[in-house]
């Protein structure tokens, strides 16, 4: 089936909301003339959230005693000045980010941050997200329903919708966006199923000579065990499906890997997604993130980046959705982006297209430099942002990203060079105590929004929080915040970052205090 390609449709004319009493906000979004947003004089300044708005494809905007909140409609350049600095000819744009995590708050940020972005939704978001004003979150509407999703856009003049996490990308609401004419980046389900089925991406790497792991795929438990006795510990049992980041097990011993074999076939610990499994050789050297943005042709290199997956300081403990990052990472260099590129990515993007589904979005390669040979292999692939990875590449970034997003949306690509603060970034998450495994929700984090004050350069960035009945900032969830710096060199983001987080005021939460530490080594060494 060939995949939904996103195509760039003409904008759409903003429309009023409904009220009295209220302030209106004239506004030329999209270069189509005046329009204008309203919102309860009373909240003109501050906004307030979401919480008893909903959204549906029937009943689009309905409310109780709660209003939209809008924070802010006007972007800042990246000097903070508060100035558009766009030519008068550029195309202005109102943006849609779908997710709720750390990595769409880190979006939201750039993308209020382009010159030529009027205003940034983002839904449902989360706490800190609307009360940063990094965007107006919209917390009702229901981003499973694409007919919900295509008429909110239509209603506000969105002009791009950029998809943050890969669920609703698997479950193909970018088709159903691009059918309804909405701009929107990110792959088809189609051309998702390279993150949605570890089994797809590894018959793909066959076909077209990508290097990856020796593996083989599997749904009978015992024929998996008799594979993995027959190959021998260390070895990797991976669910086939979407599993958060957590349906990998990197087996040590031959007790582990039948333990994890019965896990997925056997107790079904992560569903559908792991009723078949993909057991793969080990693979010994060093993990690294690699991001190319796509516009079903051409590759685009983003700087590189690199993540502490595991929960403990050392590497040590289960593997989770990353407990920190920076960029760029030193292991990368610019020969072995070369050879990533043109073993890895580009012949991926050719296969894609091959296959008639073409690949638009984010390709985010997990890579093993191998200590063997020092050549990159694939490891899998996920096909947005990753997270925390897209923390510190945000944090980086200095050119107007909802320019380059469009014009992937719009095969254009080739036309685009990006530009990079030369400043290297790190992020360390902060979780609930207890992640990945159990761990309580619902207690009071203090001093968020002070220590952006108070250490240079430091942005948070919140992946799961909430407000209690007082207005503080409490954890929904198990990574929690990413608290983010940049530094003149990666020492000195260091010390920003973990400045930031021991000032925050949450004795419920834990971190990791080794963030960075296999690009001070290899600074070391170097």
């Amino acid at each position: 089936m060939a995949c939904a390609a996103c195509h760039a449709g003409s904008s759409l004319a903003l429309r009023k909301s409904v009220s009295s009493n209220r302030v209106v906000v004239k506004s030329n979004l999209n270069g189509v003339g005046s329009s204008s947003i309203s919102f309860p004089i009373y909240l003109s300044c501050k906004g307030i959230s979401t919480s008893n708005a909903s959204f549906s494809s029937r009943n689009l905007f309905s409310r109780s005693s709660k209003f939209l909140r809008f924070d802010r409609f006007k972007s800042f350049s990246s000097h903070g000045n508060g100035k558009a600095n766009t030519k008068p000819s550029e195309e202005r744009v109102t943006v849609l980010v779908i997710g709720e995590g750390g990595r769409e708050h880190a979006l939201c940020y750039a993308l209020r941050k382009s010159p030529s972005c009027d205003a940034v939704f983002c839904a449902p978001g989360n706490a800190g997200i609307a009360q940063s004003g990094d965007a107006t979150c919209i917390t009702n509407l229901d981003i499973s329903d694409s007919a919900a999703v295509a008429s909110f856009c239509r209603m506000w003049g969105v002009g791009l919708v950029v998809v943050g996490p890969e669920a609703p990308l698997v479950a193909g609401l970018v088709n159903e966006l691009s059918n309804a004419g909405i701009p929107t980046f990110g792959p088809s389900a189609e051309a998702a199923a390279l993150e949605g089925s570890k089994n797809f991406m590894k018959k793909l790497c066959d076909k077209y000579g990508i290097p990856t792991a020796k593996y083989q795929t599997f749904t009978n438990p015992d024929d998996a065990k008799a594979y993995v006795e027959e190959q021998g510990a260390p070895i990797v049992v991976k669910a086939d499906g979407l599993a958060a980041g957590k349906g990998v097990v990197v087996a040590m011993k031959l007790s582990e890997a039948i333990s994890a074999i019965d896990s997925m076939l056997v107790q079904g610990s992560f569903g559908s997604s792991g009723s078949q499994i993909i057991i793969e050789e080990f693979l010994e050297g060093e993990e690294v993130s690699f991001f190319a943005l796509v516009d079903g042709e051409t590759a685009l290199l983003l700087e590189s980046a690199q993540d502490h997956k595991r929960v403990g300081d050392g590497d040590t403990g289960p593997n989770t959705g990353g407990m920190g990052a920076y960029s760029p990472a030193p292991v990368l260099t610019k020969d072995l982006q070369s050879v990533v590129m043109e073993t890895i990515i580009r012949p991926t993007v050719k296969g894609m297209a091959a296959e008639g589904c073409k690949f638009i979005g984010v390709l985010y390669a997990g890579l093993m430099i191998e200590k063997k040979t020092g050549l990159p292999k694939l490891i899998e692939y996920n096909v947005r942002f990753g997270d925390p990875e897209c923390q510190v590449l945000m944090m980086r970034l200095e050119s107007d990203l909802a320019q380059v997003l469009l014009a992937a949306c719009r095969g254009q690509l080739g036309q685009v060079s990006l530009a990079w603060s030369s400043e290297p970034a790190l992020v360390v998450v902060m979780a609930s105590k207890g992640y990945p495994i159990s761990y309580q929700k619902g207690t009071v984090i203090k001093n968020i929004e002070e220590v952006e004050t108070v250490v240079p350069m430091v942005k948070t960035f919140h992946a799961s929080t909430g407000l209690d009945a007082y207005g503080n900032f409490i954890a929904i969830g198990g990574r929690v915040l990413g608290v983010t710096a940049r530094g003149k060199v990666i020492e000195e983001a260091k010390e920003r970052a973990y400045d930031a987080v021991e000032a925050i005021d949450w004795p419920e939460g834990f971190f990791r205090r080794d963030i960075g530490w296999r690009a001070l080594k290899q600074k070391q060494s170097a």
